[in-house]
């Protein structure tokens, strides 16, 4: 194994587990649908991801201590060179840390090519350089980057090799990713990044430095709601990669689309309140879309018998 001088891969599958469990219940309630051993590698998968955004967000497990602040300029900069030095040296076999060990694991396990990993660390640079998102494609090419290439690793975690069906994993992320943006768009401004397409803003006339500011809430509203039918479209593309899957993958996966889509849903419910707390799914809510998820994986897998995924166009073709 390249893995040399890391912890016990057990060790490393329950650092892992808990890192997921604390940082991200959604996906944890999925996650427990898959087989034992995807499970473990998404776990691992999960915790190197999770790590890398605390440290340019200046969080633990997503929460941000009340004293601390997300770093910025050269301080940023550097902390993302530093994040890309260490992925490529776990791709390479070697790590010190638990969050680059277990990535360590997982690549060489599944052989994933090192593109993918340094395509999520681009994303990060992007908030690292202040990237400005003047279009939808601006916005789409940073969900692609921090969202969607999760989606084509956890792809080939579940052991794909078709490149079609590739894409609509990496649609799937990608629709993940706006429904963050909707859900998040005060917590973002809060850390100066605005992911809102600045045309848009322009078009329901809210300037970027007040557009947070309480009068402005019901355009806030419309934007937000832009950018749900936009992830509408891309978990819809997404749905035509479950027949691909095994069962208990298609199964955690579909359950996984269902969760957000509630959340996007539970966002255009609240309107203008919609930023007063953060939206979540309950337990119910969870349960109600494992087993909605059910009829979803019926659907494609009758689909998949009159049309193939490849016939129909994914909506992010990969580089």
């Amino acid at each position: 194994m390249p893995y040399k001088n890391s912890l016990p891969v057990d060790c490393l599958i329950e650092y892992s587990r808990q890192k997921i469990e604390l940082g991200s219940k959604s996906f944890a309630a999925a996650a427990k649908l898959l087989p034992q051993e995807i499970r473990r590698s998404t776990y691992m998968l999960y915790s190197w991801c999770r790590h890398c955004d605390d440290v340019m967000d200046g969080q633990d497990l997503g929460y941000r201590d009340i004293a601390t602040t997300a770093p910025t300029g050269t301080e940023a900069r550097h902390l993302v060179e530093s994040l890309e030095n260490k992925t490529k040296l776990a791709c390479q076999g070697h790590a010190n840390e638990q969050a680059f060990q277990a990535l360590a694991v997982v690549t060489d396990m599944h052989c994933i090519p090192e593109r993918y990993p340094l395509d999520l660390i681009m994303g990060l640079r992007m908030d690292a350089e202040d990237y400005r998102y003047l279009t939808i494609n601006d916005t789409l090419k940073y969900c692609y980057h921090v969202a969607g290439v999760v989606g084509v690793m956890m792809g080939i975690v579940m052991g794909i090799k078709d490149r079609s069906v590739l894409h609509r994993a990496c649609d799937l992320g990608i629709g993940f990713q706006l429904t963050n943006i909707a859900r998040d768009i005060i917590q973002d401004y809060n850390l100066n990044r605005i992911y809102i397409p600045r045309t848009w803003l322009e078009e329901v006339g809210l300037d970027p430095e007040s557009m947070t500011e309480v009068h402005n809430r019901k355009a806030l509203v419309k934007v937000a709601g832009r950018l749900l039918e936009t992830s509408e479209l891309y978990y819809d593309s997404a749905y035509y990669g479950l027949s691909h899957l095994p069962f208990r993958s298609a199964w955690a996966i579909g359950t996984a689309l269902k969760i957000y889509h509630a959340i996007g849903l539970e966002v255009s419910r609240r309107g203008a309140r919609a930023w007063d707390t953060r939206s979540s799914t309950s337990n119910i809510t969870k349960l109600s879309c494992m087993i909605r998820s059910l009829t979803l994986i019926a659907r494609s897998r009758n689909l998949s018998k009159k049309q193939k995924s490849s016939d129909r166009d994914s909506l992010w073709t990969m580089s």
